[in-house]
């Protein structure tokens, strides 16, 4: 896997430490309740280290969606 930018959305908002930790990535919480994480993934272990931070938070993942270039 080369470098890829994802969406990560997650359910609910998430604190300010949090995001404070996702250096490198844009937060966006939406009205609809949920949370996207968008910001370049390196290599799969970054992507599945991400997922299981989430995962250790009880912070539920709702899609995980690779991002087109330009978008």
């Amino acid at each position: 896997m080369t470098s890829q930018i994802f969406e990560v959305v997650v359910r609910g908002r998430m604190s300010a430490e949090l995001i404070a930790a996702l250096d490198g990535f844009t937060i966006d919480t939406g009205a609809d309740g949920l949370t996207r994480v968008i910001g370049d993934v390196p290599d799969q272990p970054r992507l599945l280290g991400l997922l299981g931070a989430f995962d250790d938070l009880h912070i539920e993942v709702v899609s995980v969606n690779p991002v087109s270039p330009g978008h």
